[in-house]
């Protein structure tokens, strides 16, 4: 029998991240994830649904941050800057995280099934974003596209972030694609 021991969440995400990076997402089986981080089978599935959980078990934490960034902006905000705010809050959260957003998404570029369920989730966060925008009285078709023009803008920052050999600041990098989306649209 494994004795307790505190932060079963963070052992098993540091074993599962070290596993998928030496043999592969799809070659790592939960037992081996539970085996590395020194607890049961069990254990796991009390933390997570699957092995994918692992690498988007947040996705929930996000999504609140942006939602209340978003609802919570002074009236006077308009929708794009409330969403810039948001993004930028989460790009906050995600700089204290560098070294790990890096090799998560290195794993999620690996894996269809993973790649998959990205979009899946960033589909979730656009839609939370209209959501959000709704409740502070933006109609449509404005709450639907600052929503899925957020999460492109997110995205499109995120890749440059994990993908860039010099850490610089997402929140900057997010005001640099809004930026460079309002050159885009004055050429139009």
């Amino acid at each position: 029998m494994v004795r307790w021991e505190p932060d079963s969440r963070g052992r098993l995400v540091q074993a599962a991240m070290i596993l998928y990076g030496e043999q592969g997402f799809d070659r790592t089986t939960v037992a081996e994830i539970s085996e590395r981080a020194g607890l049961t089978e069990r254990t796991f599935f009390r933390h997570f649904t699957d092995k994918r959980e692992v690498l988007f078990f947040g996705a929930q934490a996000l999504q609140e941050l942006l939602v209340n960034t978003v609802v919570n902006a002074p009236a006077s905000t308009t929708p794009i800057e409330a969403v810039t705010r948001a993004l930028e809050g989460a790009g906050a959260l995600f700089g204290e995280r560098r070294e790990y957003s890096v090799q998560r998404q290195r794993i999620i570029n690996g894996s269809a099934e993973l790649q998959e369920r990205e979009l899946i989730k960033l589909a979730s966060l656009a839609a939370a974003l209209a959501d959000a925008l709704r409740q502070r009285g933006v109609t449509e078709p404005t709450a639907a596209l600052t929503g899925e023009v957020a999460i492109a803008i997110f995205k499109t920052s995120f890749e440059r972030w994990v993908t860039s050999s010099q850490p610089s600041d997402l929140g900057q990098l997010v005001r640099d694609s809004l930026d460079q989306l309002r050159v885009i649209a004055a050429a139009t």
